[in-house]
């Protein structure tokens, strides 16, 4: 069982050593027995470990009990590992007996921190990715006084269109070392996706020194690229926002860098413009925006498509997902890109996530009172939801509307929702999962969920992000990423779904990877609920 049990006394004098003990810290039953725990506890801890013990010798029952606790064990030869321990205390013949249960955790944290590499950063430069650079933009310090780059590369389509993507990729390689190289070692460089980057400079606070860096960039991309016997020129454009001059926030400092390079694309590209007034006019449209979603409800403007997940092995329908669309009298059928950021944080994320659920059900009884076999429904929720009290019986009052089973329905929960994982969230989800709803935790390794986090959640499936099944026979990384997921999930004794499966190629090296579940163009793509099993139909 590979778990050590040791048995202590209210001195915390050593009573029981199994094996495994033994196995674990390197110290034989007899060595040990009547001797202080203190000998497996490293010397910074034990001072905290003597004042836990006399509470509980005091009170008679730890704090501790029946939860699981990461921390550090000593060995015998004197070097540390990480365990996960959980105690219990009892009455025993000479009175109270404390336990205690070890697991040695070295391999799932060595694994951790490998997939934290991969998650926080870009395969192909090297370069911390998305998740890292707003990671690191959260820091109060960046917050204080800093000033935000958006960059993107002038005609590098045309250059993956010409040369192949080798060359693309290779280009993207030597970017990176150009701009790293042109700035100080305080700043931080990263590949926001696609031919965008991100750079954070710390400390600069003043407009004329963030155009001086950004001019700085724009003028060293006029000497061309030496790629693979090629002289390749390709032009930069960037928008600037500082900190807290345009914003003391990390997600609208960041948008308003974007704003600004928005603007200097529109205008032709290869320049540099710093957010101004002007472009906060495109601010009010976005609060605009938010306005036109109170309506949406009112006017039934909410639709939802369905996509299906199939075995990948034949093909067969396992499942569909649910996919919110706004059909707005203005702008046209609108799909999440264009406004989930905004929904997720507005007043009526609760009103439209109680409609995708009963709507979702609704859809599924529908299907199977017309004979077609759908095995299950999963939908999307928002975070806002589960801070409402009422989403567990929102979900279980839709099932017994719908006549439906629990286990007929998946819910899907983002990484954002896994890293607040307060006690209510929590709560929430084991209410669920007890009750017999599945729960499947999207874009899986895009935002990294710790996996002492992800083992404590009732979740029930994986769901690989598109990018890395994108880069499956692309890059070698892809293939990697996507074993580190598999094996975590069946460490876990998690079901694995792929998305964004488009290719045979992707079909067969998922497979070949352990994954036997997956969605994507393949297959289908999100279709209305009366065209989505006519397209099954057709593809087969």
């Amino acid at each position: 069982m590979n778990v050590a049990l040791i048995i202590t006394d209210t001195r915390g004098r050593i009573k029981y050593w199994n094996s495994e003990a033994e196995r674990m810290f390197g110290h034989h039953e007899s060595d040990v027995i009547e001797t202080l725990i203190e000998i497996i506890i490293p010397q910074r801890f034990r001072a905290q470990h003597r004042e836990g013990l006399r509470r509980t010798v005091a009170s008679g029952v730890s704090k501790l009990s029946g939860k699981s606790i990461e921390l550090f064990g000593l060995r015998a030869d004197g070097s540390e590992f990480p365990v996960e321990m959980s105690l219990a205390s009892w009455l025993g013949p000479k009175g109270l007996e404390i336990g205690a249960k070890l697991k040695d955790i070295t391999e799932r944290r060595e694994k951790e921190q490998r997939l934290e590499r991969l998650a926080h950063h870009d395969a192909l430069t090297g370069l911390i990715n998305r998740a890292g650079f707003e990671a690191a933009l959260k820091n109060p310090a960046s917050l204080k006084g800093s000033t935000v780059l958006a960059l993107d590369l002038d005609g590098f389509k045309e250059v993956n269109d010409t040369f192949g993507h080798a060359v693309g990729d290779s280009l993207l390689q030597a970017v990176s070392l150009r701009l790293v190289g042109n700035l100080e070692q305080t700043s931080t460089v990263a590949r926001m996706g696609g031919d965008e980057f991100g750079v954070l400079l710390p400390g600069t606070t003043k407009c004329e020194k963030a155009l001086y860096v950004a001019a700085h960039l724009r003028d060293v991309f006029l000497e061309p690229f030496a790629i693979c016997g090629q002289h390749i020129q390709i032009g930069l454009s960037i928008g600037a926002a500082i900190s807290p001059l345009h914003a003391a926030d990390a997600e609208e400092l960041l948008v308003k860098a974007d704003m600004a390079l928005l603007a200097v694309k529109k205008a032709g590209g290869r320049g540099v413009r710093i957010f101004d007034g002007n472009i906060d006019d495109e601010m009010q449209d976005r609060r605009a925006f938010k306005d036109e979603l109170r309506n949406a409800s009112d006017s039934s403007e909410w639709e939802l498509v369905y996509q299906p997940q199939v075995r990948l092995s034949d093909g067969t329908l396992i499942g569909v997902e649910a996919l919110l669309r706004w059909n707005h009298p203005q702008r046209g059928f609108l799909a999440p890109a264009a406004f989930i950021s905004i929904l997720e944080k507005h007043l009526t994320a609760n009103q439209v996530g109680d409609w995708v659920v009963d709507e979702s059900c609704r859809q599924l009884a529908y299907w199977r009172d017309q004979g077609i076999d759908v095995p299950r429904v999963s939908f999307n929720l928002f975070a806002a939801q589960f801070g409402n009290t009422t989403l567990t019986t929102s979900i279980s009052s839709a099932l017994e509307k719908y006549a439906l089973k629990p286990s007929d329905v998946e819910i899907e929960i983002t990484e954002t929702v896994v890293l607040r994982s307060d006690d209510q969230i929590l709560k929430t989800l084991k209410a669920l999962r007890e009750s017999g709803v599945n729960i499947a935790l999207d874009d899986f390794g895009t935002g990294f969920a710790s996996l002492s986090t992800l083992s404590q959640l009732p979740v029930t499936r994986l769901k690989i992000d598109k990018a890395f099944v994108a880069d499956l026979g692309v890059r070698p990384q892809g293939s990697a990423i996507v074993s580190a997921v598999v094996s975590l999930a069946q460490g876990l004794n998690l079901e694995v779904v792929a998305e964004g499966v488009e290719t045979e190629e992707q079909r067969l090296r998922l497979m070949a990877l352990g994954c036997h579940e997956g969605q994507g163009f393949l297959f289908g793509k999100p279709a209305k609920p009366s065209d989505l099993l006519e397209n099954r139909r057709s593809a087969a």
